[in-house]
Formats: C-alpha cells, structure tokens, sequence
C-alpha cells in the first residue's frame, strides 16, 4: 500500500477585508488574550463563505473552511473550482506561502511550487543564479542542481538567456524558465497553479508532457490547478472539488469533473418568462432550459464530443396541434454565425404525445471549444412567420470544453467549428 504524500486535518483560513488582510494589533492582542487563558480564537465564530456572487455584512471572509483530504505518493490530483472558490490559497498554504487560520497538512517529502510566474525568482539575478537560488530555497544540494542544469535548461529553451538577469526576460522565457526549474528539481511533490495559462499552444503541450512524466513515470506527487478540464482529465487520477472553500467532492478525476460541471451554474437566467424579445403568438412558449449530461445532471458546460440533451420546458396557452408542431433549435458562435442546427421536420419527429417539454438528444457535440448561443423556434405546421408560436434569440448559453477528441493524446484547438470522426490513411 502506497504511502501518503499530504494529509490536510480541518484546514482553514481567514481573511479581514480592507487595507489590513488578517487583522490588527488590537485583534491580535485579542486572540493572545484569548489563548493564554486556555479560549477559543474569538474570530473563529465570526465570518462568512468567500461568495463572490452575494454582497456580504461580515469584514471577514472564510477563504477555505473546514477542508480535510489525504493524497497518495504518486497520485496526480486535479484541483477545480469556480474563481473565488479557494484553490489557489490552498496551494499557497501548502507552499507555506501563508499559515492557516485553523489546522494542519502532514506532508511527506519536499515539495516545488510554481503558484506564479516567476515565483521565488530574484529578478537581479540571472537565469543561471535563479536556478540555483530556487534549488537552495527547495532544500537541494548544490550538486544535485547541477546535476540536472543541463535539462532544466534545455526543457526551458532560454539557453541563450541563461546569463542574463532574469528581470529582462519576456514573460514567456520567465514562465518556461519558472516551470523548467519547479519541474525538474528533485522534490517528492510539485504544486502547478494554471502554468498552462501562460505561454503558447507548444509550450503547453511541453508542460502538460513534462506534468505526466514526472507523475507516472517518476511516481512523484503532483497537484495541478487548471480551469482546462480536458488537461486535468489527460494529466490525473484523482480530483478535488472546491466551491465557496469547501470540498464538496473527492475521487478518480473524470466524476471530478462531471460533478464540477453539473454544480458549476453560471448566473444566467434560464427562466425566459419575462423575455420580452420574442416572436409568435405565444400560444406555446418555452419558460425554461436545461442542458443534461448523460448521468442526468444539469449543466452549462460540456467537453467537445460529449452527450448532451437539451430539454426545452413548455408553457401551454392553448396549442392542441402537437403533431404538426415544428421545433428548430440551433447554436450559434459569439459571432452570431450558426454553427449547428437541428430542424425537426427533416428529422421526422412526432411530437403527437409532447405535454410539458421536448428533449433533443445529442449522442455526440462534435464542437470545438468556444462559448455557444442557443436559438430556438416553435412553429404550427410551417416556418412562416405567422405561423410562429415562440421565436427566442440568445435563449441561453453554452460553454464547450476542448477534449482529446480523436483519442491522440492531444487536446483539439479552440474555435467555432464542427468535429467530424476521420482518419488520414497512411
């Protein structure tokens, strides 16, 4: 049985909002007093979620609460959230970048962090000195640093830079040198925080390869934040799930992600009732939309090439004419040109026995990645405007993940297009 790599024990931290992040000297004082005579921290009682949607009353702000996981030598684990919901203070706490308000990690062997660009980096020094810097701050040797120089340089392509302080580099020599080093140094656990945001498409397929190597093939321990989730499904095994600092989910990363995405609801109204852009005479109307996965959950954001049933909710004002009904639903990019449609008269649907809603299901979105606006139109028996029961434009949104979508172990590239299965005979 592998060993544990961290065990976090009912993590917390605080923070006070304005100029002063943890407190004052009179609260510190407070909490001294407090403690000397055997009390709890009286500001543990106070506070409130780190809800980025809900104006709050309390000047303090609980930006992880009550967080409790073990990770395995050798597991890489993605960290997922929405913005605000507290990954990067946890890879910032295990970093010891900050303390915990509350609690503590075990943590077996050293660990490298790359939380930001650069982090850690001298920018007076050179490339060659940071390096050396960053090994000496993670507890390496000086032997073991040059030992593996040569790679670290290579892996960050700066080499002609390498003498050069560090301050004059462009942000993406900063960022490969930064990974290079974090990636390459010999500690048990390597923390990500969203390199792959930074850089181009090569450099983060090179990061992505380089992640995989020193998990699966080295056996070391990574956490990696990544709002990518075809990155996190490819690079790991097991996922945590943070929402408003809390967990609300751990385990094998693919149902990570399928949790993630069925809680994670943007603020976007999918009640149309109160829409007042619309065509038709209203005798039929869609009140609601629900975009499902195939496990039955609710989402508004799917990975290119995934099912996806689109559930169009019926307010009925006197329409009886159901099997003449025409439905068309179609996506359109943020450019308003149309993607895809699904037009129901040359699909042969019957709707004869329709009550409350129609569902269409589609086994495969072969979409590329790309924010998509769905438009839909109910009509009696014809496409004519005075045939229109209920024409919506923007009816609501839908976000398409990338995805390995022909299973070559590369992500495909973003853009508005369709995804066709094929092959190049060689």
């Amino acid at each position: 049985m592998r060993e544990l790599a961290i065990k976090a024990e009912n993590i917390s931290k605080q923070y006070r909002l304005g100029e002063v992040g943890t407190g004052t000297l009179s609260h510190d004082l407070n909490r001294f007093w407090y403690k000397i005579r055997g009390k709890e921290d009286p500001y543990l009682k106070i506070g409130e979620a780190n809800d980025r949607s809900a104006k709050g009353d309390s000047e303090y702000v609980w930006s992880l609460r009550d967080i409790n996981f073990e990770i395995t030598q050798g597991d890489a684990v993605g960290i997922i959230g929405r913005n605000g919901a507290g990954k990067s203070t946890l890879l910032k706490l295990l970093s010891k970048v900050t303390k915990p308000t509350t609690g503590s990690f075990k943590v077996n062997g050293r660990i490298a962090s790359l939380l930001e660009v650069g982090t850690g980096f001298n920018p007076e020094m050179t490339g060659r000195e940071n390096i050396f810097l960053n090994g000496a701050i993670l507890g390496m040797r000086r032997e073991e640093i040059r030992r593996k120089f040569d790679e670290i340089v290579a892996f960050s392509g700066v080499e002609r830079y390498i003498d050069t302080p560090v301050k004059r580099y462009s942000s993406g020599m900063y960022v490969r040198l930064a990974f290079a080093v974090a990636a390459h140094l010999e500690s048990e656990i390597l923390i990500v925080d969203e390199v792959l945001a930074v850089g181009d498409a090569e450099f983060q397929k090179k990061c992505l390869g380089k992640m995989g190597e020193v998990s699966k093939g080295e056996g070391r321990t990574v956490l990696f934040v990544s709002h990518n989730m075809a990155a996190v499904k490819s690079l790991c095994n097991q996922g945590i799930v943070l929402d408003k600092g809390g967990v609300i989910f751990t385990g094998e990363s693919s149902p990570a992600i399928d949790y993630y995405l069925a809680n994670n609801m943007k603020l976007f109204d999918h009640s149309l009732e109160h829409r007042t852009d619309r065509l038709g005479s209203g005798k039929l109307k869609v009140v609601g939309i629900d975009f499902i996965n195939e496990k039955g959950d609710v989402i508004n954001e799917i990975i290119s090439g995934g099912y996806l049933k689109i559930r169009l909710n019926l307010e009925n004002n006197g329409f009886t004419n159901f099997e003449k009904l025409f439905v068309g639903i179609a996506l359109d990019d943020n450019y308003e040109n149309r993607v895809v449609s699904f037009l129901s008269d040359e699909m042969g649907t019957d709707f004869s026995r329709t009550k409350d809603a129609i569902e269409l299901v589609i086994p495969n979105l072969n979409l590329r990645s790309a924010m998509y606006n769905l438009t839909i139109q109910l009509s009696n028996d014809s496409t004519k405007k005075e045939d229109f029961l209920d024409v919506i434009e923007k009816a609501a949104e839908l976000s398409v993940l990338p995805a390995d979508f022909w299973n070559s172990g590369k992500t495909n590239r973003g853009g508005s297009f369709a995804l066709l299965p094929a092959h190049y005979n060689v």
